[in-house]
């Protein structure tokens, strides 16, 4: 299949393209920064670009991997998060649109469900973790969720008027950079990562195996919209202890943890705020992280075998 890659030089896109190339994809990338992934110099906020590139390839599908991203709130304004995150994926949906694409998968995130509620539990303003579904109706905190929900509603709108096969993946945390939770501070950086990966994260690669899994699918699925996240061993029965005392709920599910956690000198959060329940994207996309908390217990284990 020949697929347009945009953000092929970020975080995702590096470990997306050569994925989608071993499965015998042709790919190009798009991006503004250059790299061995990215064929293509360019924004998608630039709708002569985008034109250019999609009359150009011949495409068969686009995966909108690229945007501005919650980091870049410090460096960039408002209007850049417009230009490139809502503006962006109109250029590509629409030149889709005029271009015969049959395929789209875009990159949202979990980021834009973060509601006033949430936040205020996090402070000390509420009694339970919040148990976050696609239903849950998003409430953006910044203007990077607010343009990321734009982008959702575009979609949505071109496959209702169009017919375009869409799937929106709302990814949690997988980037690089340190954590900016307020309990983080006196961890690592590995045990906080760790840490969330019991309710708010996955892997790059997870991530990346997922947009595979979404473009194979985009077709037979129409539209859909889906929380891509490690699968968590809680459930909602929990939401109460795990914001009083999350030590407790983690080792109900993994017995070994706190020996395993002592061993490194790691710490569990006291407190968990909100759980993102993936096993929708199991059910109707056929997709489960293949890393999650077990996997980094197990690895601990053998480390100190």
């Amino acid at each position: 299949m020949r697929i347009l890659l945009t953000g092929s030089s970020g975080w995702l896109g590096q470990s997306l393209a050569p994925r989608l190339k071993a499965l015998g994809h042709q790919v190009t990338g798009l991006d503004p920064v250059a790299s061995e992934h990215t064929t293509i110099p360019g924004s998608v906020a630039d709708r002569e670009t985008v034109r250019s590139v999609l009359r150009d390839g011949r495409f068969e599908a686009i995966i909108h991997a690229g945007g501005l991203h919650k980091p870049d709130i410090a460096s960039h304004s408002r209007a850049d998060f417009m230009a490139v995150n809502v503006q962006g994926t109109f250029n590509l949906l629409d030149e889709a649109v005029e271009q015969g694409i049959q395929r789209f998968v875009f990159t949202s995130t979990t980021s834009l469900m973060i509601s006033s509620a949430i936040r205020a539990g996090r402070a000390g303003g509420a009694s339970r973790a919040a148990w976050l579904t696609e239903e849950v109706a998003p409430e953006p905190r910044n203007i990077y969720g607010a343009t990321k929900f734009a982008a959702e509603k575009l979609c949505r709108f071109y496959h209702d008027a169009f017919g375009l096969a869409v799937v929106v993946l709302r990814t949690a945390r997988f980037f690089p950079e340190a954590d900016d939770m307020a309990h983080a501070i006196s961890q690592s950086d590995e045990n906080t990562k760790a840490n969330e990966l019991l309710f708010r994260r996955l892997t790059v690669a997870d991530a990346a195996e997922a947009h595979v899994k979404a473009l194979e699918r985009a077709p037979e699925l129409g539209f859909d919209l889906f929380i891509i996240s490690a699968p968590t061993p809680f459930r909602p029965a929990d939401c109460a202890a795990l914001m009083s005392d999350a030590p407790a709920v983690v080792a109900h599910y993994f017995p070994d943890y706190p020996r395993l956690y002592a061993r490194r000198g790691w710490t569990m959060f006291q407190s968990v705020d909100r759980v993102y329940d993936a096993s929708r994207a199991a059910r109707r996309l056929g997709f489960v992280c293949r890393t999650g908390f077990g996997e980094v217990l197990r690895d601990l284990a053998g480390a100190t075998a």
